[in-house]
Order: structure tokens, then C-alpha cells, then sequence
């Protein structure tokens, strides 16, 4: 998969903890078998071009593809939403009180990002959405532990309901001082349990006035196109 920093590829039982991002794996018993001299959950690169083949079609099927972004009040939603819609991030916001929709529309470019609020009473929203969803991106305070159990509860509900829907996991504020590593998010998340199918765990950080983006947003990001529009 071009145009991504160093990530590595790795199958979902197999997280590793050293870097800032990564991208976990699973597939489908038909995506393709392996080699006799590889453990079963280390994919081939075949078999991983396949999937992501397959994954891209269907994705793109629609013309303003939707997707949806969830997690917990204060997880860093709507910041890492500014920053793929504009690249940068250059004013204070305010946690999403509701629902926040961001269309980004240039050129063959046509993505319609779904946010919901993480606050208990809108919850209940998120399952009504999610039908509509073609791609489910979860973001998770890294450094805030104690949510960690709320987090997997709702996860793991609203995954139940698309057994085949792409999940893209943010560890976000991996740049705060005792934020959780991937391996200890993987862990606690219980990802490993999720069932077959395509599940990226990137470990991302906004601050404020940054010149550039962090390489684990602007991995997160161009995992988004491919995913829903094809190579870019």
C-alpha cells in the first residue's frame, strides 16, 4: 500500500508496541491462504493487495461516500476532523454538542464525514447512523484509561450489528505524557475479538499551530482515501 510512512503491516493478533503508527489487519478465510512458511495470521502481500482490492470496489461504489466518526466525549473527534478537512489546525474548538457533518468536495473528491457527539444521551444515535456508514472510524483517548472499558462496551456493540463494516481505530493524544501504547489499546479494546474484517489501528496526536500535520493523521488520512476512494 503506497504513500504511507513506514507503517507496518501486521496481523491483528500480532500489534506491536515501538512507533507512532500502525495498521492491523484482518481477513476473510477467502482472501487468499499463505505460504507454509508463515504463521497464519502474517498475511501474504498478495493477499493483502487482494483485500484491499476488494475493500476499495465496494467502498467506492457510492458517490459521496459516508463516514462515519465515533467515540467518547473529549476523545479529540472533531480536531482530528478539522484537521482532514483542512490540513491544519489553527483555532481552539469545542467538542461536538450534537452532530457535526463536514463534506469535502474537490476535484473526483467527494466524502462525506459524520460525526456524533460522545456524550451519554447521544449514544443512542450512533447505532441509527451506523447503517449508513461504509467505513466506522473509532477514536479513543490514549491517555485516559478509565474510559477505556466504556469505549470497548460500544465498540464492540456497534461492530455486533456490521459484522463486515472497515474499522479504523485512533489512538489519539499518543503525544500526552502515560498515553496507553497501541499494544495496551489493542489489548484493552479486546480487538483481537472483533471478528473477520479489515481493522486499522493508527496511533495519532493535534496540537495546535503545528506547521504539519503528525504522520500518524496524514496516515490516518490517506488510509480514508484508499479505503473509500481508491489510490490518489
Amino acid at each position: 500500500m503506497s504513500g504511507l510512512r513506514e507503517a507496518g503491516l501486521l496481523g491483528a493478533s500480532a500489534a506491536a508496541a515501538a512507533g507512532v503508527a500502525y495498521l492491523l489487519w484482518t481477513y476473510a478465510s477467502s482472501s487468499g491462504g499463505t505460504g507454509s512458511e508463515r504463521r497464519p495470521e502474517e498475511p501474504s502481500a498478495a493477499a493483502a493487495a487482494e483485500a484491499h482490492k476488494t475493500s476499495t470496489s465496494r467502498l467506492g461504489e457510492s458517490e459521496a461516500s459516508q463516514v462515519l466518526v465515533l467515540g467518547l466525549d473529549g476523545a479529540g473527534k472533531t480536531s482530528l476532523l478539522h484537521c482532514f478537512a483542512t490540513g491544519s489546525l489553527n483555532q481552539d474548538l469545542q467538542p461536538t454538542q450534537g452532530f457535526n457533518a463536514v463534506s469535502i468536495n474537490r476535484d473526483d473528491l467527494h466524502i462525506q464525514f459524520q460525526e456524533i457527539g460522545g456524550k451519554e444521551d447521544l449514544r443512542p444515535y450512533w447505532q441509527r447512523y451506523l447503517m449508513k456508514a461504509l467505513l466506522l472510524v473509532f477514536v479513543v483517548d490514549s491517555s485516559d484509561p478509565q474510559l477505556f472499558p466504556v469505549a470497548k462496551k460500544h465498540l464492540h456493540e456497534l461492530l455486533s450489528s456490521r459484522p463486515d463494516l472497515p474499522l479504523m481505530l485512533l489512538a489519539n493524544k499518543q503525544d500526552l505524557p502515560g498515553s496507553c501504547s497501541i499494544t495496551d489499546i489493542h489489548e484493552a479494546l479486546c480487538l483481537s475479538a472483533i471478528g473477520e474484517r479489515q481493522l486499522f489501528l493508527v496511533g495519532t496526536h493535534v496540537r495546535k499551530g503545528d506547521a504539519e500535520l503528525s504522520s500518524g493523521v496524514q496516515d490516518a488520512w490517506q488510509l480514508i482515501l484508499q479505503m473509500v476512494c481508491g489510490d490518489r
